[in-house]
């Protein structure tokens, strides 16, 4: 697949005993484009789910565009292509359509024998010590990620959390330039500076969490009143759409130019989530939504690290 699809299946927090069958049925319900990655713990399900998938005709290799991603473990160039080989191990795929850096934070290796995925703590056993980082540059990184590329485990390389500083700074000795930046987008962050930059230099975007706050109640990262689904200007759209609030949210992001990636477990909302190239928000409803920003960033490191990990690991000042 040549062009990513602007609606994603997210894979963040599904639980392992139902991926599978969740990865096959929104496979089913017409998503092409599934957003996994090493650190969500469950890509040996979603392999099981695309395989399911594969073999029963319901689409074909082609035309899926899977993404995974690099953890911070395995930042140093002599561990990425490895990383990188595990993930299509346990996805049961030749290739990935696109890899990125998950988070610009390098972390100190941890082997796959030891623990897999590593998560954020060094060594869980003893939580006091914390995130324990190394000290690799983040160019190291990328030049094994093109390195990757060009050994065809990966069609397309790119990031995810990066400011526009240091996508300026990639920009400036990247052999091969991103295909993609994933960052955090939704009507309480808009980041319009960074998505400006982006247009400039011709770098798509995909937006997780689309919908604020929801993947992140259960995680005590968010509160019930931050939902945007409940705001009046997104409400009032939806009732004049004969929409929901929630295809609103995603209609925002993929009219702004972005691909987006909801997840959720429930089959209605996953064909729901599909169903939004059917409207158009007009100048005046999308100028409305955007004015709900308030740079509300629901997963940063610099918070969550500290509160959950003992470690200050801010990224975005």
């Amino acid at each position: 697949m040549n062009t990513i699809p602007p609606i994603g299946f997210g894979l963040w927090k599904l639980p392992k005993e139902r991926c599978a069958e969740l990865v096959y049925q929104a496979i089913a319900a017409g998503y092409r484009h599934l957003d996994s990655a090493c650190d969500y713990g469950n890509e040996r399900e979603v392999g099981k789910g695309i395989a399911r998938a594969l073999e029963e005709g319901v689409c074909t290799r082609d035309e899926l565009w899977v993404t995974s991603k690099l953890w911070n473990s395995f930042h140093a160039p002599e561990h990425v292509e490895q990383a990188l080989q595990r993930s299509l191990e346990d996805l049961g795929l030749d290739y990935l359509d696109l890899y990125l850096i998950h988070f610009p934070i390098a972390q100190a290796f941890v082997p796959f024998e030891t623990r897999y995925p590593p998560e954020w703590f060094f060594d869980p056993q003893r939580p006091e010590q914390g995130v324990k980082l190394a000290k690799v540059p983040l160019q190291d990184t990328w030049r094994a990620m093109e390195s990757a590329q060009a050994a065809g485990l990966t069609h397309r390389i790119g990031v995810c959390n990066y400011n526009s500083a240091l996508l300026q700074d990639l920009l400036n000795y990247a052999d091969i330039a991103p295909a993609m930046l994933q960052v955090e987008l939704h009507p309480y962050l808009t980041q319009e500076k960074l998505l400006a930059f982006c247009a400039k230099h011709e770098l798509p975007v995909t937006g997780f969490s689309p919908l604020g706050s929801l993947s992140y109640l259960e995680l005590s990262m968010a509160d019930e009143g931050e939902s945007i689904l409940k705001r009046e200007e997104v409400t009032a759209a939806a009732q004049r759409h004969g929409k929901t609030p929630a295809q609103v949210a995603l209609r925002w992001g993929v009219q702004r130019g972005t691909a987006v990636i909801p997840k959720t477990s429930s089959l209605e909302r996953m064909s729901e989530n599909l169903a939004v190239f059917d409207f158009e928000l007009s100048q005046d409803e999308m100028a409305a939504i955007s004015a709900l920003n308030r740079n509300r960033r629901f997963n940063d490191p610099g918070v969550f690290a500290k509160e959950a990990f003992n470690s200050l690991l801010p990224i975005y000042d």
